[in-house]
């Protein structure tokens, strides 16, 4: 059984409910459920829970009495996460938070395996747990396909995210002001998502996220860019973006911060922009070079292709289902 947040929320969708298809072909039975948001919920949950089933928690942390009670029905719990959830976000003025620490501790303790998004997270849940995998947010290679790399007379950068992280790009503004400033009507910037911020100096092109588009939307792009805060929270990060851009063969430019470090090598399929004259001078070579925006896109594709797919990774988050029965 798999407990997740929500049959739209996005962890949901790529950490667990893209796995069922290559699950059932293996044999193995999965039936998914959102969290209970009530104790009748979990009351009606956990009477339908058979012994010895092993059941899959996405993110969310459970109370004390439903992690016991689930261990004296003998439920093997696997603990899927993928942000760094025992700290605050990037927007709080102190990272650390007693009570989520304690949740998470808790959590694992009743965890028979716990599956992370990278290895920071990793190495966070290695504190409490000494069986902890790293599982990365894969994408599907049948429906990433590559982007064509013909000269335009615009060069359009662009990001691709949720409303939750639209702050990091509202952050480098300057960044993007000072592109728009030196290129004038060479480049524009294109937001994906739901919400925006506004510029001044460049062209900003609002495209709203739709699944059954995103994919021709991130190839029209020729630059992803993925910026971040250097701090606890972004070191959680697990870069689905980063690898969406480098799954359709884009060149990516990010902070080289949580999984960013592992899956952008420096120069060869992007490049890292710690400050913002270097976010300001690492894009600019991308500009000014198609060759290179193609050459560092198609190593960039191929990375992915090889260690960061749900073709990939399936085979992986089965075989430790299977060593648990």
């Amino acid at each position: 059984m798999a407990l997740i947040q929500g049959f739209q929320v996005a962890a949901s969708r790529y950490r667990v409910l893209q796995y069922l298809p290559y699950m059932k072909a293996q044999g193995i039975d999965v039936s998914v459920t959102e969290f209970p948001s009530s104790l009748r919920g979990w009351y009606i949950l956990l009477q339908n829970i058979e012994k010895n089933t092993i059941l899959l928690v996405q993110r969310k942390r459970m109370s004390l009495p439903v992690l016991m009670l689930l261990k004296r029905a003998n439920i093997k719990i696997v603990y899927d996460f993928d942000d760094a959830i025992m700290f605050k976000n990037s927007l709080s003025p102190n990272p650390y938070s007693f009570r989520r620490v304690l949740s998470f501790k808790r959590m694992l303790k009743y965890s028979h395996l716990v599956i992370a998004g990278n290895h920071f997270l990793k190495k966070e849940a290695e504190q409490y747990h000494t069986h902890v995998k790293v599982l990365p947010t894969p994408i599907d290679a049948t429906r990433y396909t590559p982007k064509t790399y013909e000269q335009k007379d615009t060069v359009n950068i662009g990001w691709i995210g949720d409303h939750g992280s639209i702050h990091y790009m509202e952050s480098y503004k300057d960044v993007w002001e000072a592109l728009g400033k030196k290129y004038g009507a060479r480049v524009m910037l294109t937001i994906i998502c739901d919400t925006f911020i506004e510029t001044r100096q460049i062209k900003l092109n609002k495209v709203y996220w739709d699944f059954n588009k995103e994919i021709g939307d991130l190839q029209m792009l020729d630059i992803g860019v993925m910026p971040l805060f250097d701090d606890l929270w972004s070191w959680g990060k697990c870069g689905y973006k980063i690898i969406q851009y480098m799954g359709v063969g884009l060149p990516a430019v990010c902070t080289p911060v949580g999984i960013n470090r592992d899956a952008v090598e420096d120069g060869v399929n992007g490049l890292w922009a710690s400050t913002k004259k270097e976010w300001i001078d690492k894009i600019s070579l991308l500009i000014e070079d198609s060759a290179l925006r193609e050459k560092m896109g198609r190593a960039g594709r191929k990375r992915v292709m090889d260690h960061y797919t749900t073709q990939v990774c399936a085979p992986l988050l089965i075989r430790w289902l299977k060593e648990m029965e």
